[in-house]
């Protein structure tokens, strides 16, 4: 597990999907740096997630964002937003 990540680089394909998405880099550095919850994924990955206030007016998706830690920095590989949080959102 990571407490968190100082550095990290996003990929091209994550910088494409926070483009299409409409998720801004400062959101990511935020899940990156301060996430809610995480847990690995395949490989040498993690998920990182936190739900955010985001839109005009503000509604709460949860913010996920997946990780190879394989790599030095640690490289955002995808990024995405969804409303259904309580499909992602582990209680433990």
């Amino acid at each position: 597990m990571v407490s968190g990540l100082k550095a990290f680089v996003l990929t091209k394909h994550a910088m494409f999907q926070m483009q299409r998405r409409g998720i801004s880099y400062d959101v990511i550095a935020q899940v990156c740096r301060n996430p809610e919850q995480q847990w690995p994924a395949e490989g040498n990955r993690m998920i990182l997630q936190s739900r955010i206030p985001m839109g005009t007016p503000p509604k709460t998706y949860l913010v996920r964002v997946i990780v190879d830690l394989h790599t030095e920095p640690p490289e955002v590989v995808t990024v995405y937003r969804t409303s259904k949080i309580s499909k992602y959102w582990r209680n433990s």
